[in-house]
């Protein structure tokens, strides 16, 4: 069969991509060899944040007395059923994009898909049968899964990743995550706050080391607040396992040789890129550090192969493979989009409190050489934060001190991953503190904090 634009991968990148070019009139279709929606909608950031979900209603449940209400009986977590509620989830997102697919008519092809020199997808099905099909343009979108450390090689029972993370028939006495990322953050603060007792190790000095400083030191602050063990400078030498459970090895900067055994250790350590036995080899697509190798349009070196998402160069970010999947399409279609501007990302860890960011560090911005005003506005002076019982955390807002440019935003706090999009949308127009200021914000609310911090960084605020 002949089509004029294949994807390989149905994630966030690959079935943004296939329905983008069916409404540009292409012939489309779509190959997958799981379900549809891939690794976010299935076992990424929408079960997670389901789960994270049920430990926030847990959690405020605990503490409904402080809000001046009387719950009668003892408030549990069903570990089956929040995982049930979960998956749940999941599968009502994945239905929705077979009902997009179908809604735009392109097909889906199941099978695990490879390329082949002079444009052809040849799809492997469940039952061992091979068909080739041809397209003008082929998409790859395979995605990524978890990454396995040398000495802790994943069982899938008692060493897990994120997928098993989701779907344990037993919620854990105790676990060792490790890594700090936002995976591993988020799994635990889950896992914490439905009574599991969790360590924390990271091999950085810093959790969510990519992150401003200050928000780090914000975060680990937080976690320890709320029980996480948490271990910097450190690192997982080795797990063994005994009697169904699991002797970690840990060692730390701090502390030496530490030794510690649990139910689970959930390695969460980042991803690998889906890029094996596709045919890239064979059809001559150049790859670099296990990614595809893309210009601005996400065309490899081969004409009519295109990657976007995981594989190829950037953040292993769902709403970073969609954007890539627009733009890659309408330049086959003959439109015009503008490339991905890749230091205007927002990324978000929706951990408690959330945390939320663009742009430069403080400390990246030094390094720059850049002169810089700084303004933090805490959400301890915030009336909506104070009402809502969510004083942990802030803004803050980093200033070019020539220009007063906005460098960056760092937040952390209750519902900051709703708030970032502001300075995203900002940073695009390149837009300055007058700027900010000059918007009025609705009050109360938690988005004036960044009115705040702004009115901070320029020596006018009224409320700090």
């Amino acid at each position: 069969m002949k089509y004029d634009i294949i994807v390989i991968g149905s994630g966030p990148g690959g079935y943004v991509a296939a329905i983008r070019a069916a409404q540009l009139g292409k012939r489309t279709a779509v190959v997958e060899r799981a379900e549809l929606g891939g690794i976010c909608l299935n076992w990424g950031c929408i079960p997670t944040k389901a789960l994270l979900k049920s430990a926030e209603v847990f959690t405020e449940a605990k503490h409904a007395q402080s809000y001046g209400l009387h719950l009668n009986g003892e408030i549990t977590a069903d570990f089956q059923a929040i995982i049930q509620r979960s998956r749940e989830v999941a599968a009502a997102m994945s239905r929705g994009v077979q009902f997009l697919l179908k809604k735009n008519n392109v097909d889906v092809i199941s099978g695990f898909g490879r390329v082949k020199p002079e444009k052809i997808v040849s799809v492997t099905a469940e039952n061992g049968e091979v068909t080739d099909y041809q397209a003008d343009h082929i998409i790859i979108a395979t995605g990524a899964r978890s990454r396995e450390l040398s000495g802790v090689k994943q069982d899938g029972v008692s060493i897990i990743g994120y997928r098993e993370a989701m779907t344990l028939e037993k919620q854990p006495e105790s676990m060792v995550v490790i890594g700090s990322g936002a995976i591993g953050s988020e799994f635990a603060s889950f896992y914490n706050a439905i009574g599991t007792k969790v360590t924390l190790v990271e091999f950085m000095p810093r959790v969510l080391p990519v992150e401003d400083e200050e928000t780090s030191k914000q975060i680990e602050r937080s976690m320890k607040k709320a029980g996480i063990a948490v271990m910097v400078d450190a690192s997982v030498e080795k797990v063994e396992k005994e009697n169904g459970q699991c002797k970690v090895f840990i060692n730390s900067v701090k502390k030496g040789m530490v030794e510690m055994t649990v139910d689970v250790v959930l390695s969460a350590v980042g991803v690998t890129t889906n890029i094996e036995n596709i045919g890239l080899e064979e059809t001559g697509i150049k790859t670099e550090k296990s990614k595809v190798v893309v210009d601005d349009f996400y065309a490899t070196n081969i004409a009519g192969y295109y990657a976007i998402g995981d594989i190829v160069h950037g953040p292993a970010l769902a709403h970073v493979a969609s954007h890539e999947a627009l733009i890659c399409v309408e330049k086959i279609c003959g439109l015009h989009p503008h490339p991905l501007d890749y230091d205007n990302i927002p990324g978000c860890t929706y951990i408690t409190p959330e945390v939320a960011s663009v742009g430069m560090t403080e400390a990246k911005a030094t390094e720059a050489g850049i002169e810089i005003k700084i303004g933090k506005f805490p959400f301890t002076a915030s009336g909506k934060a104070t009402a809502s019982g969510a004083r942990d955390g802030f803004v803050k807002m980093i200033f070019d001190a020539k220009t007063n440019v906005l460098l960056g935003a760092h937040l952390v706090g209750d519902h900051v991953t709703e708030m970032i999009t502001e300075a995203v949308a900002l940073r695009q127009k390149k837009a300055t503190a007058e700027d900010i200021l000059s918007t009025v914000h609705p009050h109360p609310s938690m988005s004036e904090a960044i009115m705040e911090a702004t009115a901070q960084a320029m020596g006018c605020c009224v409320h700090l």
